[in-house]
Protein backbone atom coordinates (compact mmCIF):
# COMPACT_ATOMS: atom_id res chain seq x y z
CA UNK A 1 0.00 0.00 0.00
CA UNK A 2 2.83 2.44 0.89
CA UNK A 3 4.86 1.86 -2.02
CA UNK A 4 1.53 2.00 -4.18
CA UNK A 5 1.05 5.75 -2.83
CA UNK A 6 5.10 7.15 -3.33
CA UNK A 7 4.62 5.73 -6.81
CA UNK A 8 1.57 7.98 -7.15
CA UNK A 9 3.35 10.68 -5.20
CA UNK A 10 5.83 10.49 -7.43
CA UNK A 11 3.65 10.82 -10.13
CA UNK A 12 2.38 14.11 -8.75
CA UNK A 13 5.36 15.69 -8.24
CA UNK A 14 6.36 15.29 -12.26
CA UNK A 15 2.85 16.73 -13.46
CA UNK A 16 3.33 19.13 -10.57
CA UNK A 17 6.28 20.69 -12.50
CA UNK A 18 5.31 19.68 -15.87
CA UNK A 19 3.09 22.23 -15.76
CA UNK A 20 4.89 25.03 -13.12
CA UNK A 21 8.89 24.54 -14.29
CA UNK A 22 9.90 22.12 -16.67
CA UNK A 23 11.63 23.69 -19.57
CA UNK A 24 9.23 23.05 -22.71
CA UNK A 25 12.37 20.99 -24.45
CA UNK A 26 11.95 18.48 -21.28
CA UNK A 27 8.43 17.01 -22.30
CA UNK A 28 9.17 14.20 -24.15
CA UNK A 29 11.72 12.62 -21.58
CA UNK A 30 8.93 13.81 -18.63
CA UNK A 31 6.66 11.49 -20.69
CA UNK A 32 9.15 8.55 -20.13
CA UNK A 33 9.26 9.10 -16.40
CA UNK A 34 5.41 9.88 -16.19
CA UNK A 35 5.33 6.20 -18.40
CA UNK A 36 7.51 4.60 -16.20
CA UNK A 37 6.31 5.36 -12.76
CA UNK A 38 2.47 4.67 -14.09
CA UNK A 39 3.48 0.89 -15.43
CA UNK A 40 5.07 0.73 -12.05
CA UNK A 41 2.47 1.88 -10.60
CA UNK A 42 -0.36 -0.19 -12.49
CA UNK A 43 1.85 -3.78 -11.92
CA UNK A 44 1.77 -2.79 -8.31
CA UNK A 45 -1.66 -2.52 -8.49
CA UNK A 46 -2.56 -5.31 -10.70
CA UNK A 47 -0.74 -7.93 -8.77
CA UNK A 48 -2.21 -11.17 -7.64
CA UNK A 49 0.32 -10.67 -4.29
CA UNK A 50 -1.69 -7.92 -3.50
CA UNK A 51 -4.95 -9.65 -4.48
CA UNK A 52 -3.98 -12.45 -1.95
CA UNK A 53 -2.54 -10.13 0.57
CA UNK A 54 -6.17 -8.23 0.62
CA UNK A 55 -7.86 -10.89 0.72
CA UNK A 56 -6.11 -12.38 3.93
CA UNK A 57 -6.31 -8.76 5.36
CA UNK A 58 -10.14 -8.58 5.04
CA UNK A 59 -10.05 -11.52 7.21
CA UNK A 60 -8.10 -9.98 9.82
CA UNK A 61 -9.50 -6.51 10.28
CA UNK A 62 -10.85 -7.43 13.83
CA UNK A 63 -13.66 -5.18 13.23
CA UNK A 64 -11.12 -1.84 13.52
CA UNK A 65 -12.99 0.70 11.42
CA UNK A 66 -9.55 2.07 10.18
CA UNK A 67 -8.33 -1.24 8.82
CA UNK A 68 -11.47 -1.83 7.60
CA UNK A 69 -11.60 1.19 5.33
CA UNK A 70 -8.03 0.95 4.25
CA UNK A 71 -8.59 -2.64 3.17
CA UNK A 72 -12.14 -2.09 1.46
CA UNK A 73 -10.47 0.94 -0.56
CA UNK A 74 -7.76 -1.29 -1.97
CA UNK A 75 -9.85 -3.96 -2.58
CA UNK A 76 -11.69 -1.40 -4.61
CA UNK A 77 -9.12 0.25 -6.33
CA UNK A 78 -7.40 -3.59 -7.37
CA UNK A 79 -10.69 -4.70 -8.26
CA UNK A 80 -11.23 -2.45 -10.64
CA UNK A 81 -7.53 -2.01 -11.85
CA UNK A 82 -7.65 -6.19 -12.96
CA UNK A 83 -10.84 -5.82 -14.47
CA UNK A 84 -8.91 -3.65 -17.16
CA UNK A 85 -6.56 -5.06 -19.60
CA UNK A 86 -3.12 -3.69 -19.96
CA UNK A 87 -4.20 -3.61 -23.83
CA UNK A 88 -6.92 -1.30 -23.27
CA UNK A 89 -5.07 1.07 -21.13
CA UNK A 90 -2.40 1.28 -23.40
CA UNK A 91 -4.26 2.09 -26.16
CA UNK A 92 -6.88 4.76 -24.31
CA UNK A 93 -2.89 6.67 -23.31
CA UNK A 94 -1.98 6.16 -26.65
CA UNK A 95 -5.89 7.48 -28.24
CA UNK A 96 -6.05 10.36 -25.52
CA UNK A 97 -2.56 11.88 -26.55
CA UNK A 98 -3.35 12.22 -30.11
CA UNK A 99 -6.94 13.69 -29.25
CA UNK A 100 -5.66 16.04 -26.98
CA UNK A 101 -3.35 17.59 -29.92
CA UNK A 102 -6.61 16.77 -32.17
CA UNK A 103 -8.86 18.64 -29.90
CA UNK A 104 -6.20 21.70 -29.26
CA UNK A 105 -6.37 22.44 -33.23
CA UNK A 106 -10.13 21.72 -33.27
CA UNK A 107 -10.20 24.25 -30.51
CA UNK A 108 -7.88 27.10 -32.46
CA UNK A 109 -10.49 26.13 -35.38
CA UNK A 110 -13.94 26.34 -33.98
CA UNK A 111 -14.43 22.88 -35.82
CA UNK A 112 -15.80 20.30 -34.06
CA UNK A 113 -15.25 17.95 -36.88
CA UNK A 114 -11.83 18.08 -36.77
CA UNK A 115 -12.34 16.50 -33.25
CA UNK A 116 -15.22 14.17 -33.88
CA UNK A 117 -13.32 11.12 -35.04
CA UNK A 118 -11.10 11.15 -32.16
CA UNK A 119 -14.06 11.43 -29.49
CA UNK A 120 -16.35 8.37 -31.39
CA UNK A 121 -12.78 6.53 -31.04
CA UNK A 122 -12.59 6.82 -26.95
CA UNK A 123 -15.88 6.80 -26.79
CA UNK A 124 -15.63 3.59 -27.99
CA UNK A 125 -12.85 2.98 -25.50
CA UNK A 126 -14.86 3.75 -22.71
CA UNK A 127 -17.26 2.10 -23.64
CA UNK A 128 -15.65 -1.06 -23.01
CA UNK A 129 -14.17 0.25 -19.27
CA UNK A 130 -17.81 0.18 -18.51
CA UNK A 131 -18.52 -2.92 -19.77
CA UNK A 132 -15.41 -4.36 -17.96
CA UNK A 133 -16.13 -2.78 -14.59
CA UNK A 134 -19.43 -3.36 -14.73
CA UNK A 135 -22.84 -1.61 -13.39
CA UNK A 136 -26.39 -2.26 -12.73
CA UNK A 137 -28.10 0.49 -13.54
CA UNK A 138 -26.47 2.43 -17.07
CA UNK A 139 -23.15 2.23 -18.01
CA UNK A 140 -22.14 5.48 -17.16
CA UNK A 141 -22.53 4.58 -13.16
CA UNK A 142 -19.10 2.73 -13.90
CA UNK A 143 -17.33 5.72 -15.34
CA UNK A 144 -18.52 7.98 -12.52
CA UNK A 145 -17.73 5.58 -9.70
CA UNK A 146 -13.82 6.50 -10.43
CA UNK A 147 -14.58 9.49 -9.30
CA UNK A 148 -17.53 10.00 -7.04
CA UNK A 149 -17.95 6.14 -5.61
CA UNK A 150 -21.11 4.73 -5.06
CA UNK A 151 -22.87 7.62 -7.08
CA UNK A 152 -25.86 6.74 -9.99
CA UNK A 153 -26.61 8.50 -12.84
CA UNK A 154 -29.99 8.35 -11.85
CA UNK A 155 -29.91 9.73 -8.88
CA UNK A 156 -28.03 12.64 -9.61
CA UNK A 157 -30.52 13.31 -12.53
CA UNK A 158 -33.34 13.74 -9.77
CA UNK A 159 -31.28 15.91 -7.90
CA UNK A 160 -30.67 18.36 -10.65
CA UNK A 161 -34.05 18.59 -12.13
CA UNK A 162 -34.75 19.80 -9.01
CA UNK A 163 -32.10 21.63 -9.22
CA UNK A 164 -32.87 23.08 -12.84
CA UNK A 165 -36.81 23.88 -12.19
CA UNK A 166 -35.03 26.37 -9.35
CA UNK A 167 -32.08 28.45 -10.51
CA UNK A 168 -33.23 28.67 -14.53
CA UNK A 169 -36.16 30.70 -13.10
CA UNK A 170 -33.75 32.63 -10.20
CA UNK A 171 -31.34 33.65 -13.01
CA UNK A 172 -33.90 35.51 -15.23
CA UNK A 173 -35.21 36.59 -12.19
CA UNK A 174 -31.47 38.20 -11.25
CA UNK A 175 -30.57 38.94 -14.90
CA UNK A 176 -33.33 41.34 -15.25
CA UNK A 177 -33.24 42.67 -12.18
CA UNK A 178 -32.95 47.10 -11.84
CA UNK A 179 -30.40 46.47 -9.63
CA UNK A 180 -26.96 45.49 -10.90
CA UNK A 181 -23.61 45.51 -9.98
CA UNK A 182 -20.99 47.87 -11.43
CA UNK A 183 -18.45 45.02 -13.23
CA UNK A 184 -15.79 48.05 -14.16
CA UNK A 185 -14.30 48.31 -10.58
CA UNK A 186 -13.41 44.71 -10.69
CA UNK A 187 -11.08 45.79 -13.31
CA UNK A 188 -8.81 48.39 -11.27
CA UNK A 189 -5.05 47.92 -11.71
CA UNK A 190 -3.54 45.82 -9.38
CA UNK A 191 0.14 45.07 -9.03
CA UNK A 192 1.02 41.64 -9.34
CA UNK A 193 3.29 41.80 -5.83
CA UNK A 194 0.53 43.47 -4.05
CA UNK A 195 -1.99 40.58 -5.00
CA UNK A 196 0.66 38.13 -3.78
CA UNK A 197 0.74 39.77 -0.63
CA UNK A 198 -3.03 39.70 -0.04
CA UNK A 199 -3.48 36.07 -1.28
CA UNK A 200 -0.53 35.34 1.10
CA UNK A 201 -2.49 37.10 3.98
CA UNK A 202 -5.84 35.37 2.97
CA UNK A 203 -4.48 31.77 2.66
CA UNK A 204 -2.49 32.01 6.03
CA UNK A 205 -6.23 33.80 7.68
CA UNK A 206 -7.81 30.40 6.12
CA UNK A 207 -5.21 28.54 7.99
CA UNK A 208 -3.08 27.07 5.02
CA UNK A 209 0.67 25.90 6.46
CA UNK A 210 3.29 27.24 4.10
CA UNK A 211 5.57 25.00 5.93
CA UNK A 212 3.90 22.19 4.32
CA UNK A 213 2.62 23.79 0.97
CA UNK A 214 3.56 26.42 -1.63
CA UNK A 215 1.97 28.82 -4.09
CA UNK A 216 3.39 28.97 -7.51
CA UNK A 217 2.31 30.26 -11.13
CA UNK A 218 0.74 27.97 -13.88
CA UNK A 219 -1.26 28.71 -16.62
CA UNK A 220 -3.94 26.50 -15.08
CA UNK A 221 -4.67 26.85 -11.29
CA UNK A 222 -4.44 23.57 -9.61
CA UNK A 223 -3.49 22.15 -6.20
CA UNK A 224 -2.16 18.99 -5.92
CA UNK A 225 -1.76 17.36 -2.61
CA UNK A 226 1.58 14.74 -2.13
CA UNK A 227 1.26 13.60 0.89
CA UNK A 228 -0.10 16.38 4.08
CA UNK A 229 3.26 18.00 4.47
CA UNK A 230 3.42 18.87 0.49
CA UNK A 231 0.83 19.88 -0.95
CA UNK A 232 1.22 22.49 -3.81
CA UNK A 233 -1.29 25.41 -4.80
CA UNK A 234 -0.90 27.49 -7.94
CA UNK A 235 -2.57 30.24 -9.34
CA UNK A 236 -2.25 32.89 -12.19
CA UNK A 237 -2.45 36.63 -12.12
CA UNK A 238 -3.96 39.57 -14.28
CA UNK A 239 -3.37 43.03 -12.97
CA UNK A 240 -6.30 44.17 -14.80
CA UNK A 241 -8.59 41.62 -13.16
CA UNK A 242 -7.34 41.14 -9.40
CA UNK A 243 -10.77 38.81 -8.62
CA UNK A 244 -9.22 36.30 -10.53
CA UNK A 245 -5.91 35.25 -8.64
CA UNK A 246 -7.82 35.95 -5.52
CA UNK A 247 -10.41 33.61 -5.66
CA UNK A 248 -8.76 31.15 -7.65
CA UNK A 249 -6.08 31.31 -4.95
CA UNK A 250 -9.05 30.40 -2.43
CA UNK A 251 -10.53 28.06 -4.25
CA UNK A 252 -7.68 25.85 -4.42
CA UNK A 253 -6.67 26.65 -0.92
CA UNK A 254 -9.80 24.59 -0.18
CA UNK A 255 -8.37 21.67 -1.60
CA UNK A 256 -5.14 22.83 0.07
CA UNK A 257 -6.93 22.48 3.39
CA UNK A 258 -8.36 19.41 2.77
CA UNK A 259 -4.83 17.53 1.74
CA UNK A 260 -3.49 19.32 4.70
CA UNK A 261 -6.03 18.04 7.29
CA UNK A 262 -5.62 14.20 6.95
CA UNK A 263 -4.34 12.60 10.36
CA UNK A 264 -0.55 12.35 9.99
CA UNK A 265 -0.65 8.95 11.39
CA UNK A 266 -2.81 7.61 8.41
CA UNK A 267 -0.43 8.71 5.98
CA UNK A 268 -0.06 6.70 2.61
CA UNK A 269 -3.09 4.82 3.42
CA UNK A 270 -7.44 5.24 1.90
CA UNK A 271 -7.47 6.94 5.72
CA UNK A 272 -5.43 10.29 4.35
CA UNK A 273 -7.46 10.45 0.95
CA UNK A 274 -10.07 12.19 -0.26
CA UNK A 275 -13.98 10.73 -0.20
CA UNK A 276 -14.59 11.42 -3.52
CA UNK A 277 -13.84 14.82 -6.10
CA UNK A 278 -17.54 15.94 -5.13
CA UNK A 279 -16.45 16.04 -1.59
CA UNK A 280 -13.05 17.55 -2.32
CA UNK A 281 -14.76 20.00 -4.90
CA UNK A 282 -16.84 21.13 -1.79
CA UNK A 283 -14.42 22.04 0.30
CA UNK A 284 -12.62 24.66 -2.45
CA UNK A 285 -16.16 25.81 -2.96
CA UNK A 286 -17.28 26.69 0.40
CA UNK A 287 -13.88 28.53 1.07
CA UNK A 288 -14.37 30.47 -2.46
CA UNK A 289 -17.57 31.16 -2.33
CA UNK A 290 -19.51 30.22 0.82
CA UNK A 291 -16.92 32.24 3.48
CA UNK A 292 -14.90 34.22 0.10
CA UNK A 293 -17.54 36.21 -1.27
CA UNK A 294 -19.59 36.73 2.33
CA UNK A 295 -20.61 40.13 3.32
CA UNK A 296 -19.17 38.91 6.29
CA UNK A 297 -15.45 37.76 5.03
CA UNK A 298 -15.38 41.48 2.97
CA UNK A 299 -16.49 43.16 6.72
CA UNK A 300 -12.80 42.01 7.87
CA UNK A 301 -10.45 41.92 4.60
CA UNK A 302 -11.63 44.89 2.80
CA UNK A 303 -10.16 47.30 4.90
CA UNK A 304 -6.61 45.48 4.27
CA UNK A 305 -7.58 45.07 0.38
CA UNK A 306 -8.49 48.75 0.08
CA UNK A 307 -4.85 49.72 2.18
CA UNK A 308 -2.79 47.12 -0.67
CA UNK A 309 -4.32 48.33 -3.68
CA UNK A 310 -4.77 52.56 -3.74
CA UNK A 311 -7.54 51.81 -6.93
CA UNK A 312 -9.94 50.60 -4.69
CA UNK A 313 -9.98 52.70 -1.77
CA UNK A 314 -12.91 55.23 -2.95
CA UNK A 315 -14.97 51.72 -4.01
CA UNK A 316 -17.20 50.98 -1.33
CA UNK A 317 -17.32 47.94 0.20
CA UNK A 318 -21.05 47.27 -0.66
CA UNK A 319 -20.30 47.60 -4.10
CA UNK A 320 -17.52 45.44 -4.02
CA UNK A 321 -19.52 42.39 -2.43
CA UNK A 322 -22.28 43.30 -4.85
CA UNK A 323 -19.75 43.11 -8.47
CA UNK A 324 -17.84 39.80 -6.63
CA UNK A 325 -21.46 38.35 -6.77
CA UNK A 326 -22.39 39.28 -9.92
CA UNK A 327 -25.13 36.74 -11.78
CA UNK A 328 -24.44 36.91 -15.79
CA UNK A 329 -25.24 34.03 -17.98
CA UNK A 330 -21.82 33.34 -19.71
CA UNK A 331 -20.76 31.02 -22.58
CA UNK A 332 -17.58 29.31 -20.73
CA UNK A 333 -18.00 27.50 -17.29
CA UNK A 334 -14.72 28.37 -15.88
CA UNK A 335 -15.96 31.87 -16.31
CA UNK A 336 -19.34 31.28 -14.78
CA UNK A 337 -20.66 32.77 -11.68
CA UNK A 338 -22.28 30.45 -8.57
CA UNK A 339 -25.90 30.85 -9.83
CA UNK A 340 -25.24 29.98 -13.50
CA UNK A 341 -22.34 27.59 -12.70
CA UNK A 342 -24.11 24.82 -11.86
CA UNK A 343 -26.49 25.01 -15.33
CA UNK A 344 -22.94 24.45 -17.23
CA UNK A 345 -22.31 21.18 -15.28
CA UNK A 346 -26.02 19.58 -15.90
CA UNK A 347 -25.92 20.75 -19.72
CA UNK A 348 -22.73 18.47 -19.72
CA UNK A 349 -23.83 15.59 -17.34
CA UNK A 350 -26.91 15.25 -19.44
CA UNK A 351 -24.87 14.87 -22.80
CA UNK A 352 -22.17 12.27 -21.19
CA UNK A 353 -25.35 10.38 -20.06
CA UNK A 354 -26.93 9.88 -23.38
CA UNK A 355 -22.97 9.97 -25.05
CA UNK A 356 -22.29 6.35 -23.16
CA UNK A 357 -26.05 5.64 -23.76
CA UNK A 358 -25.46 5.42 -27.52
CA UNK A 359 -28.56 7.74 -27.74
CA UNK A 360 -26.43 10.72 -29.21
CA UNK A 361 -24.62 10.46 -31.97
CA UNK A 362 -21.30 12.15 -32.03
CA UNK A 363 -21.87 14.56 -34.63
CA UNK A 364 -25.29 15.44 -33.26
CA UNK A 365 -22.98 16.98 -30.05
CA UNK A 366 -22.56 20.29 -31.37
CA UNK A 367 -26.80 21.03 -31.92
CA UNK A 368 -27.28 19.20 -29.00
CA UNK A 369 -25.05 21.49 -26.93
CA UNK A 370 -26.52 24.54 -28.18
CA UNK A 371 -29.61 23.58 -27.71
CA UNK A 372 -29.05 22.83 -24.41
CA UNK A 373 -27.44 26.39 -23.63
CA UNK A 374 -30.14 28.25 -25.42
CA UNK A 375 -32.66 26.28 -22.91
CA UNK A 376 -30.68 26.95 -19.63
CA UNK A 377 -29.16 30.41 -20.07
CA UNK A 378 -30.97 32.08 -22.85
CA UNK A 379 -28.05 32.59 -25.04
CA UNK A 380 -26.20 30.59 -27.88
CA UNK A 381 -22.45 29.73 -29.12
CA UNK A 382 -21.22 31.65 -31.67
CA UNK A 383 -19.07 28.81 -32.50
CA UNK A 384 -17.52 25.52 -31.11
CA UNK A 385 -14.90 26.71 -29.06
CA UNK A 386 -17.29 28.61 -27.69
CA UNK A 387 -19.27 25.43 -27.14
CA UNK A 388 -18.83 21.98 -27.45
CA UNK A 389 -14.66 22.33 -27.61
CA UNK A 390 -14.43 24.66 -24.50
CA UNK A 391 -13.71 21.60 -22.22
CA UNK A 392 -10.51 19.53 -22.38
CA UNK A 393 -11.96 16.24 -20.19
CA UNK A 394 -13.41 14.56 -23.37
CA UNK A 395 -10.21 14.51 -25.35
CA UNK A 396 -8.57 13.35 -21.93
CA UNK A 397 -10.70 10.46 -22.19
CA UNK A 398 -12.30 11.84 -18.63
CA UNK A 399 -16.46 10.69 -18.23
CA UNK A 400 -18.43 10.93 -15.62
CA UNK A 401 -16.01 13.63 -13.49
CA UNK A 402 -18.57 16.74 -14.68
CA UNK A 403 -21.16 16.24 -12.09
CA UNK A 404 -18.39 16.42 -9.18
CA UNK A 405 -18.20 19.71 -9.94
CA UNK A 406 -21.94 20.38 -8.81
CA UNK A 407 -22.27 17.67 -6.17
CA UNK A 408 -19.62 19.80 -4.70
CA UNK A 409 -21.79 22.75 -4.49
CA UNK A 410 -24.62 21.06 -2.60
CA UNK A 411 -22.19 19.25 -0.53
CA UNK A 412 -20.49 22.26 0.37
CA UNK A 413 -24.01 24.03 1.38
CA UNK A 414 -25.70 20.78 3.14
CA UNK A 415 -21.96 20.72 5.18
CA UNK A 416 -21.69 24.46 5.73
CA UNK A 417 -25.56 24.40 6.99
CA UNK A 418 -24.47 22.14 9.54
CA UNK A 419 -21.20 24.37 10.65
CA UNK A 420 -23.57 27.45 11.44
CA UNK A 421 -26.02 25.01 13.49
CA UNK A 422 -22.94 23.83 15.04
CA UNK A 423 -21.22 27.36 15.67
CA UNK A 424 -24.07 29.98 15.94
CA UNK A 425 -22.08 32.80 15.91
CA UNK A 426 -19.98 31.62 12.55
CA UNK A 427 -20.72 34.59 10.65
CA UNK A 428 -19.79 37.22 13.50
CA UNK A 429 -16.29 34.93 13.73
CA UNK A 430 -15.93 35.29 10.21
CA UNK A 431 -16.43 38.69 9.98
CA UNK A 432 -14.00 39.23 12.80
CA UNK A 433 -11.30 37.48 10.62
CA UNK A 434 -11.18 34.50 12.45
CA UNK A 435 -11.79 31.83 10.35
CA UNK A 436 -9.72 29.33 12.06
CA UNK A 437 -12.93 27.97 14.01
CA UNK A 438 -14.75 26.81 10.70
CA UNK A 439 -11.48 24.97 9.94
CA UNK A 440 -11.31 22.85 13.24
CA UNK A 441 -14.77 22.13 12.58
CA UNK A 442 -13.98 20.61 8.63
CA UNK A 443 -10.87 19.63 10.36
CA UNK A 444 -13.29 16.93 13.06
CA UNK A 445 -16.11 16.50 10.66
CA UNK A 446 -14.78 16.01 7.48
CA UNK A 447 -10.81 15.74 7.06
CA UNK A 448 -9.57 13.26 10.00
CA UNK A 449 -12.60 10.98 8.35
CA UNK A 450 -10.55 10.73 4.93
CA UNK A 451 -12.21 7.55 3.49
CA UNK A 452 -13.84 5.85 5.91
CA UNK A 453 -17.29 6.69 4.83
CA UNK A 454 -18.78 7.22 1.02
CA UNK A 455 -19.58 10.85 0.16
CA UNK A 456 -23.21 10.30 0.80
CA UNK A 457 -22.54 8.54 4.35
CA UNK A 458 -20.45 11.68 5.02
CA UNK A 459 -23.36 14.04 4.59
CA UNK A 460 -25.34 12.40 6.18
CA UNK A 461 -23.41 11.68 9.45
CA UNK A 462 -22.73 15.13 9.41
CA UNK A 463 -25.37 16.96 8.59
CA UNK A 464 -28.35 14.54 10.07
CA UNK A 465 -30.18 14.00 6.59
CA UNK A 466 -29.50 12.61 2.90
CA UNK A 467 -27.99 14.73 0.15
CA UNK A 468 -31.02 17.21 -0.82
CA UNK A 469 -30.43 20.22 -2.83
CA UNK A 470 -32.06 22.25 -0.83
CA UNK A 471 -29.63 23.97 1.74
CA UNK A 472 -27.98 24.81 -1.96
CA UNK A 473 -31.11 26.57 -3.43
CA UNK A 474 -31.65 28.66 0.16
CA UNK A 475 -28.24 29.82 0.32
CA UNK A 476 -28.71 30.98 -3.56
CA UNK A 477 -31.95 32.14 -2.74
CA UNK A 478 -31.43 34.15 0.71
CA UNK A 479 -27.84 35.56 -0.28
CA UNK A 480 -28.81 36.60 -3.91
CA UNK A 481 -32.22 37.86 -4.06
CA UNK A 482 -31.03 40.16 -1.35
CA UNK A 483 -28.15 41.54 -2.97
CA UNK A 484 -30.20 42.27 -6.34
CA UNK A 485 -33.50 43.13 -4.48
CA UNK A 486 -35.82 40.62 -5.83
Amino acid sequence: MRELRVADSIEQILDWDSETYMPRGAAAHRGEQAALIAGVAHERRTSDELGALLERAARETGGDPVRETNVREMRRVHERAVKLPTALVQEIARSTTVAKEAWSRARADRSFSAFAPHLQQILDLKRQVAERVGWDSEPYDALMDEFEPQARAADVQRVFDELKRELVPLVQALTSAKRQPDLALLSRPAAVEGQQRFNRLVSEAMGFDFTAGRLDISTHPFCTGITTRDVRLTTRYNERYMPQSLFGVMHEVGHGLYEQGFLAEHEFTPMAAAVSLGIHESQSRMWENMVGRSAAFWRHFYPRLQAEFDSYRDVPESAWVFAINNVRPSLIRVEADEVTYGLHIMLRFEIERRMIAGKLAVADIPQAWNEGVRSLLGITPPDDAAGCLQDIHWSLGIFGYFPTYQLGNLYAAQLYAAAERAMPDLEAKIAAGQMRPLLDWLRTNVHHHGRRYRAHELVKVVSGSELSPRPFLDYLNGKYRALYGV
